[in-house]
């Protein structure tokens, strides 16, 4: 059955609009790409004058200049060093320890304190030696006496024998009892003696010089000869040595230098190798390589005048074996794979192989096709390559802005010290203008207030405060 007029109709108008909606897609489609286009040619031209514009940076393209660092090649004397670890060892140490037993009396030493060999460090209580003592003394003096009657005797008899007046045998007996008693008064000498050595052992002396450690003994406890912990440690520390080990490979270079008697210096750093804390010399090496680590150890000395160095500290050692005389040096920053960038008087650079030597601190020594005076980059080495133009820039330049940051910083500190009470609270009232003002004149008026040298302080402050509130008041006009 044909379809009716009507729905003919509307299909047709449907097939019409799918079109028409299609074309204005495509109108729209194409105005926009245009569009874009368009935009794009007007924005070219901009960025491409902006770019030419625009300064070249640190990380700029090839063609523009790159910014470096430089240091000098130089001919210096260089040392060739032995790094090792090592530990301090005093040069002596005593534990002081009482020689009589007894109770403690007095400690006349304070825990790390620096003292001499003989000085008193503690006392004993002495009477009982005391008696001892005196009783020696007294069975001494009564045995002399009997020695000195029974020779009276024997002078006598000897007189009395020329008379043949008594018989040979009771000289011969006086004889004997004469040397009898002449042993027992060398008996009781020994035994005064030996109690005047105990009587001296109360007084309790420092055995060596040195540094004094902390106190094991106390007022009123009882020591003797078995404590193990004695009274205190002394340890000598001025000099000091330092043991090390080195690599066994040194020591034909180490032995020839000592025999042929040339002094080995040897420096002392921190952990971190940034203070060093002392210098001083080489003084013997052991007598047999350790085989399971392939070294020897050495001992260097070191006159720590100022006691900085203890006992079982912990040091990176620095042993001078050699010294290279006027050789070509560069900054060890500057070598990179065995190269380095040189830079050439039309401000471009090329590449140089070159042999690494001997590091000395911050300078390496080399051999290569430069020559003395030359200048090699430091930094900036990865952005570079042979030709490169280079502009040369000053590594000190930022260090001066900061020390003349902190300069002006100081001077302002010290302004605003001077200022009186009154004179803060004014300040702190003003606006930024006024504030600068008033800091302007104070400071032109320093140098006049110092020639002038007024007599009376409170004349000073008195102009000074005066000057502050009329720079603080409003109706000043700001000095720029």
């Amino acid at each position: 059955m044909p379809a009716p007029f009507f729905m003919s109709s509307w299909s047709a108008v449907r097939q019409q609009g799918r079109v028409r909606w299609w074309f204005v897609s495509l109108l729209l489609l194409a105005a926009a790409a245009a569009g874009a286009w368009w935009w794009k040619q007007q924005q070219a031209p901009a960025a491409a004058s902006a770019g030419a514009a625009r300064a070249p940076g640190r990380f700029s393209g090839a063609g523009a200049a790159q910014p470096v660092s430089v240091g000098v090649v130089q001919r210096q004397d260089l040392r060739v060093m032995v790094s090792a670890i090592g530990t301090m060892s005093a040069r002596a140490t005593a534990v002081v320890r009482a020689k009589a037993s007894g109770e403690l009396l007095s400690i006349k030493f304070k825990e790390g304190d620096e003292v001499k060999a003989g000085q008193l460090l503690a006392e004993i209580d002495p009477r009982s030696y005391q008696a001892t003592l005196t009783q020696a003394q007294g069975n001494l003096q009564r045995d002399q006496a009997q020695l000195k009657n029974a020779q009276l005797d024997l002078q006598r008899y000897q007189d009395l024998l020329a008379k043949d007046s008594i018989a040979a045998q009771q000289v011969d007996t006086q004889k004997a009892l004469v040397r009898q008693l002449e042993g027992t008064v060398a008996a009781d000498q020994a035994q005064v003696d030996a109690a005047k050595l105990q009587l001296s052992y109360t007084r309790i002396t420092a055995p060596i010089s040195g540094r004094l450690g902390l106190r094991q003994a106390d007022v009123g406890n009882v020591v003797g000869p078995s404590d193990a912990a004695g009274i205190v440690t002394i340890t000598q520390v001025r000099p000091i040595d330092a043991v090390f080990s080195v690599p066994e490979a040194q020591l034909v270079a180490i032995n020839q230098r000592l025999q042929s008697g040339a002094s080995l210096p040897v420096e002392l750093w921190d952990r971190e190798q940034k203070q060093r804390l002392a210098r001083g010399r080489l003084g013997a090496v052991d007598n047999a390589i350790d085989a399971t680590t392939g070294t020897i150890k050495a001992k260097a000395a070191f006159a720590n005048e100022e006691g900085a160095l203890f006992p079982n500290q912990f040091v990176n050692v620095k042993l001078q074996v050699n010294l290279l005389k006027d050789v070509l040096t560069v900054p060890s920053t500057a070598v990179q794979n065995n190269y380095v960038y040189l830079v050439r008087p039309d401000g471009t650079v090329t590449q140089r192989r070159i042999r690494v030597g001997v590091v000395d601190g911050d300078r390496v020594s080399v051999e290569g096709e430069l020559q003395d005076g030359d200048q090699v980059v430091t930094d900036g080495i990865d952005r570079l390559r042979e030709g490169a133009k280079v502009a040369v820039i000053d590594s000190g330049a930022a260090t001066r802005a900061d020390a003349a940051t902190q300069d002006a910083g100081a001077r302002r500190a010290a302004l605003m010290a001077s200022l009186t009470p009154q004179e803060r609270e004014q300040v702190a009232k003003m606006t930024q203008e006024e504030r600068r003002a008033f800091f302007r004149n104070r400071r032109a008026q320093a140098p006049q207030a110092a020639a002038s040298a007024p007599a009376s302080g409170a004349s000073a402050a008195v102009a000074s405060t005066q000057a502050a509130s009329a720079a603080a008041s409003p109706g000043s006009a700001p000095v720029r």
